[in-house]
């Protein structure tokens, strides 16, 4: 069953945050109630593309994954205005360690090769996907330094930590696209 999309945007072959950037300007451009699809090669962009919809307002409609490229589809909202939130609590990434050695837990929510290939030691892995599920793997009275490559996935992390009452949640900017500390590959 082919499914009936307004624009079609290749985001192939890029890595977060390109395709999220590529499809919120794509979603500029649509009338309301158009639907969007983005076909994308990062599998990072399942939770990526529908925790940015959900965050600005947009519908996030479903996947479908064939031979190796997602098709997502989104349905722009009614609002001709419609901005991401940024979550508001931001450290850099200079004051990661201070915040760890205070009793601060770095979690990290980038996919799994990802963080295989390089992470902070110490950090907590759970990929965006999978934030939802494992909830109860977080302490709610530690502080949580959310990282991700560039910010964008562990923004949108953030934002989904409070809304699900953790008070105590920090967005590390720019992420570990820019870390300059010791790189750890235990898994």
């Amino acid at each position: 069953m082919a499914i009936k999309a307004d624009v079609h945007l290749d985001a192939k072959g890029f890595a977060c945050p390109m395709p999220i950037v590529k499809t919120k300007k794509a979603m500029n451009n649509l009338s309301e109630g158009q639907v969007l699809e983005v076909q994308a090669t990062d599998k990072g962009s399942l939770a990526d593309l529908k925790a940015w919809a959900e965050s600005v307002g947009h519908q996030y409609i479903g996947t479908v994954d064939e031979k190796d490229v997602l098709f997502h589809y989104l349905r722009k909202s009614s609002n001709d205005e419609v901005e991401g939130k940024t979550y508001e609590q931001m450290i850099s990434n200079e004051e990661i360690l201070e915040r760890v050695s205070n009793g601060s837990i770095i979690l990290d929510v980038r996919e799994e090769a990802e963080y295989a290939f390089g992470h902070i030691e110490g950090s907590k892995s759970i990929p965006m996907g999978e934030l939802e599920k494992r909830l109860i793997e977080l302490d709610k009275d530690k502080e949580i330094l959310v990282i991700c490559r560039t910010g964008v996935r562990s923004g949108l992390a953030a934002q989904k930590l409070a809304d699900k009452g953790f008070a105590k949640v920090v967005n590390v900017l720019p992420g570990m696209n820019s870390w300059n500390g010791n790189l750890s590959k235990k898994i």
